[in-house]
């Protein structure tokens, strides 16, 4: 419920959204506004009424989404403006990824910042003509309030209506010429391309904390990897050892800040802040996945156990919080949730935070040797404060006031020689206080999870255990990820029409999935998890199945005329931009991931085609390669591979593999068989294939 007055009580009745699957949906069932999910209905309705339709974007487990829910869609007069002015539509971003990507380049070139909740206003055939993100209910000193808004836009829409239609189609015709990508010829080179990236991305490099801005602060695993690439092709230059050091320094100050939680283990979404401190505390599959290699990686480059034990902290949250019995990955847990059991209003981070005398009460043991409690040492060593360690302009709600953010303040070695400890007896008495506040969290309410099952992430989540537990030593983690392989290919795969589903709502054989097909990011992640699992594994089904999803891939969105891949696909007319990201952030873009997918592929299968459709997609996006590599630092990642092509040492099983020297694989440079049995060859790719796939 939301506060502020009885103005403000959310109605009973139920709107259209009840039907709905998504989580996000349903969260608004109850509004009193007259909500559509986005389909043809809302559309035909501002065409017969001749209404702009308010389209709002958002998704389950948004802190923002859920605050502009309680004060303006739960809000009986907002709530009627909407319903005589508008035909509103709600959209969940994670379920139609296609719909939010076009208003949001929209809100991007129009000036006015980007993020969550999206609120957008279109003309009856669906153009967009003036666009926000979060609006507080009433005007303020320094904002429009959302009342103001729709009078205003409402009062437009009657007057000027002709020349709001012209300018959203002028918008519109100059977005699509802005996204359209020119052949080129050649891919850009590579050499001054990867080096102007890590130029930008020392440039915004924060030298004291780690990442790549001031605040907000976002994990952006894409980042990382590619300066651990850079690193590798670099060895024993001063810029190599500055890129290594600007990864780990990252990780290593993410693993102590608030943005990794502590207690119950994983990342939350980003920090408000620079040190890493308060978070946003929802928590997202992606970036489980992304940051689990990230720092898998850096324990295999650095062998610092510290980052192998966070890569098994995140890949344990994920199996115990995130995953499903039959498979699956869960999407994410909300960032607010019900501080006690009898309260009626959720708070942001109310599960992950604590008062200083919660944690006296929990940690009472007296160690002897030195008269202090173990309060007194985890209170010391993680930064918590009686007042509350979270600053005012951080909390603008006050929702965390008097409580703490758990992040380490000093190191291990500090605070056993503060405390007259040995730093072994430290360790131990700081890994059972976060065992018994685990189990005390666990009686809180929890946050809302997001049982959505999304093809992409899980494709994501797939390389993340298959890369781990090649890295860590791990088979059981190849395990999980061949569980989720499987639940993906029987439950959100047709194998009649080659089509991947987007999302899945599962509770098991008797549930549905939402039909919606899947975008071209589905494709490429999911192709790069069976990959990494088919390298974990050698399985050959996984790699047989990679090479199904990139030819459907290539058929649904590869762009013959300016090369690269679309985001969608042209099967939905409602989706008036057919656009091709430019930009890995949070997660990689698909065309960056299908630059490396292609090169592999090509050295399985010995398909030239697809090596060539790889220098076609960096050849496409030159020119924002070359001013501006730092925004698409995935691309740039396979740049390098494409010019430094792929070896690999193979060693084959003794036995006949007469399939193998029979086909002469064009990327084979030295094949010896000695008495029957085959040795060890270079090539310029792996070959342990199945002889269905090899070129005939």
């Amino acid at each position: 419920m939301a506060s502020g007055g009885s103005d403000n009580t959310p109605s009973q009745h139920a709107n259209r959204l009840i039907k709905e699957k998504s989580l996000y949906l349903q969260q608004h069932a109850h509004n009193p506004v007259d909500w559509f999910p986005w389909g043809q209905e809302a559309f035909d309705k501002a065409v017969r009424e001749m209404k702009p339709i308010f389209l709002s974007v958002g998704y389950s487990t948004c802190h923002w989404c859920h605050v502009m829910e309680r004060e303006s869609f739960e809000n009986e007069e907002i709530g009627q403006i909407l319903n005589e002015n508008f035909v509103s539509v709600k959209v969940d971003r994670e379920e139609r990824p296609d719909v939010d990507k076009v208003y949001m380049t929209f809100l991007q070139a129009t000036g006015n910042g980007g993020g969550w909740p999206m609120s957008v206003w279109l003309t009856p055939d669906l153009r967009p003509f003036v666009g926000g993100t979060y609006f507080p209910p009433h005007d303020g000193v320094r904002r429009v309030g959302f009342r103001t808004v729709l009078l205003r836009i409402a009062k437009q829409w009657k007057q000027n209506r002709t020349s709001l239609c012209e300018r959203s189609e002028g918008i519109l015709d100059a977005l699509q010429r802005s996204c359209d990508t020119q052949r080129a010829g050649e891919p850009p080179p590579f050499l001054q391309v990867q080096d102007r990236c890590f130029k930008q991305l020392e440039h915004m490099y924060d030298e004291e904390y780690g990442g790549f801005s001031e605040f907000p602060k976002f994990p952006t695993p894409v980042n990382l990897s590619f300066l651990f690439c850079f690193w590798a092709l670099k060895k024993g230059a001063p810029e190599a050892a500055q890129a290594l050091h600007m990864a780990l320094h990252t990780l290593k100050m993410m693993s102590y800040g608030g943005i990794h939680d502590h207690i119950g283990k994983g990342f939350h979404r980003y920090s408000t802040d620079q040190t890493w401190h308060v978070p946003h505390f929802e928590k997202m599959l992606y970036d489980q996945a992304q940051l689990a290699v990230s720092y898998a990686e850096a324990f295999q480059i650095s062998g610092n156990a510290l980052f192998a034990d966070v890569a098994r902290d995140i890949l344990q949250y994920v199996s115990e919080h995130l995953s499903d019995g039959d498979g699956g990955f869960y999407s994410a847990e909300d960032a607010d949730s019900l501080p006690k059991k009898e309260a009626q209003e959720k708070k942001e981070g109310a599960f992950a935070t604590w008062h200083a005398d919660e944690i006296r009460h929990l940690l009472p043991d007296i160690e002897a040797s030195v008269g202090k409690t173990w309060a007194d040492i985890f209170i010391q060593h993680y930064g918590v404060r009686e007042e509350g360690n979270v600053s005012s302009s951080q909390d603008v709600h006050g929702e965390l006031t008097g409580r703490n953010v758990l992040i380490v303040r000093s190191s291990l070695e500090f605070t056993a020689a503060k405390f007259h400890l040995a730093p072994e007896q430290v360790q131990s008495i700081l890994s059972t206080c976060r065992e018994r506040l685990y189990h005390a969290r666990k009686l809180r309410p929890a946050p809302l999870l997001d049982n959505k099952i999304v093809a992409a992430w899980n494709g994501l989540m797939i390389s993340g255990f298959a890369l781990c537990g090649v890295i860590l030593g791990d088979f059981e983690y190849v395990k999980r990820a061949e569980h989720a392989a499987s639940f993906l290919h029987g439950h959100m795969y047709d194998t009649d029409t080659g089509t991947l589903w987007r999302s899945c709502y599962w509770s098991g054989p008797e549930s549905s999935s939402n039909l919606v097909p899947g975008f071209l990011d589905d494709y490429a992640f999911v192709i790069r998890g069976m990959l990494d699992l088919y390298e974990a594994s050698l399985d050959p089904k996984h790699l047989e199945w990679a090479v199904q999803l990139q030819h459907k891939q290539d058929n649904l969105f590869w762009d013959q005329t300016g090369f690269g891949y679309f985001s969608t696909d042209d099967s939905d007319p409602s989706i008036v931009l057919r656009l091709k990201d430019d930009q890995d952030g949070a997660e990689p873009s698909g065309n960056s991931v299908s630059v490396g997918n292609l090169l592999r592929l090509s050295c399985y299968t010995g398909l030239e085609r697809w090596a060539q459709q790889s220098g076609h997609i960096l050849a496409a996006f030159s020119e924002r390669l070359e001013k501006v590599p730092a925004a698409l630092p995935e691309m740039v990642r396979g740049a390098m591979i494409y010019h430094k092509t792929i070896k690999q040492v193979l060693i084959l099983a003794d036995g006949d593999h007469s399939s193998f020297l029979y086909h002469q694989l064009p990327f084979m440079s030295t094949l010896e068989r000695k008495d029957g049995k085959a040795t060890a060859y270079v090539c310029e790719g792996m070959a342990l294939l199945p002889a269905s796939l090899l070129p005939r």
